[in-house]
């Protein structure tokens, strides 16, 4: 139920990742206030196959075929153990296209969710990794940092190498939180470029007193047509109506 719930938060297919012009002064970024509900794109399973094979050495394609007695030994860190073990059903989450690890390149860049198996919901259900592809050349393969959802892709200090803001979420007693992540890949490294912490916090589906939702308007403050912009952040809370109405709360990362 929980993969459900946080696949439905995968909302960037490579139609939508557009690039911000340049445009002097202040200008959004990304409104985590709006809906998102772009669904994610269709990945031909012979696709999959040959993305996951050249990442994997081994790996199940059923949850039902998780060894239930399987044990990370005297291993301390349990998803690693059962990496090395093919104990995953790794699946594609959401894709883009861009130029990642050097400007000039025709890359497809892929968010795979390992879901290593029985992996709780203190794992986040497994660890999340980025792979780059030129054609069929895998050229980076990248823990991601639990990162499993891509919200923008743009190339901010216009060097050619694109960006892409990511984000991770999460559920609990009725509460859905959400932080995000401006990282690079130049060179086949992943970067966090600005982290801008917690941009959304909804407590409506808990039902408790003085519930509400609180999302957070990212912002770049551009200058120049080159160079990396200022980025801040605006944080807004509305009631659990259908109909929000957004009042500023805070700036800053989100409290």
């Amino acid at each position: 139920m929980m993969r459900a719930i946080l696949f439905l938060l995968v909302v960037v297919s490579p139609a939508v990742a557009q690039k911000p012009l340049f445009q002097k002064g202040r200008q959004v970024l990304f409104d985590f206030r709006k809906e998102r509900n772009t669904p994610p794109p269709k990945i031909p399973a012979a696709t999959e196959r040959m993305v996951l094979s050249k990442m994997f050495r081994r790996y199940l394609n059923d949850q039902n075929r998780c060894n239930p007695n399987f044990n990370a030994g005297n291993n301390s860190d349990y998803l690693a153990a059962a990496r090395r073990a093919g104990e995953i059903v790794p699946v594609i989450a959401t894709m883009a296209t861009g130029s990642f690890t050097a400007a000039a390149q025709s890359q497809t860049l892929y968010v795979v969710w390992v879901s290593e198996c029985n992996a709780s919901h203190a794992d986040a259900f497994g660890t999340k990794r980025v792979a780059i592809f030129s054609g069929q050349q895998l050229v980076a393969d990248l823990d991601a940092n639990f990162k499993g959802h891509i919200q923008l892709k743009t190339d901010l200090n216009s060097d050619g190498i694109d960006e892409l803001l990511m984000s991770s979420a999460d559920q609990h007693q009725g509460t859905i939180e959400e932080m995000a992540t401006l990282v690079s890949f130049q060179n086949g490294r992943l970067r966090e470029l600005h982290d801008f912490g917690l941009v959304i916090e909804d407590t409506c589906a808990s039902l408790m007193a003085g519930s509400a939702s609180k999302a957070s308007v990212l912002y770049m403050e551009v200058n120049a047509p080159s160079g990396m912009p200022t980025l801040t952040t605006e944080n807004y809370q509305a009631g659990c109506n259908r109909a929000k109405r957004w009042r500023l709360i805070s700036r800053g990362k989100m409290q």
